[in-house]
């Protein structure tokens, strides 16, 4: 979401300076009360009125993004825990499996397992519906008990 103009803030503020309540200003402008609060708070305490600049952080994974893509590539099939184990012992950055499992998202790096064949065309991978626990006949409570939880009728 961009933030708002310099000049809207400012029309904003004018409107706030000229005793209107904060409510108010917020419905004339179509803003939150407490956007409007946080403006006058900003103008205030820092005398600007312009929006903050936001940071552009880098990731922690990228520093090693270029080995981690390197390992990937000789072995698809690594697990995170042992990536996790040889970026420490190589590199010597601890992290936690989640940042190398979001450095892999990010890379559009999948870890795929390898398999040992390949998988057949012509056997199913299910068992058919007749198979399935739901056709059994032999049920582990009889088909004519009574399993509602209310009370029976009354014993005179």
């Amino acid at each position: 979401m961009e933030p708002y103009s310099k000049e809207f803030r400012a029309q904003v503020l004018a409107a706030c300076d000229a005793d209107e309540r904060t409510h108010d200003v917020a419905l004339q402008f179509g803003v939150s009360k407490a956007w409007v609060r946080r403006i006058k708070q900003q103008r205030r305490e820092t005398g600007q009125v312009a929006a903050k600049a936001t940071r552009n952080r880098k990731p922690k994974w990228q520093a090693w993004s270029d080995w981690l893509l390197a390992k990937l590539d000789a072995r698809p099939d690594m697990y995170l825990r042992e990536l996790q184990a040889e970026l420490k012992a190589e590199r010597g950055a601890d992290v936690c499996l989640q940042t190398i499992c979001n450095a892999c998202r990010a890379l559009e790096r999948t870890r795929k397992k390898r398999r040992s064949s390949r998988p057949s065309n012509n056997v199913p991978t299910s068992l058919s519906v007749a198979h399935s626990g739901a056709l059994r006949k032999d049920r582990s409570i009889p088909a004519g008990s009574f399993l509602s939880m209310k009370h029976g009728p009354r014993r005179t």
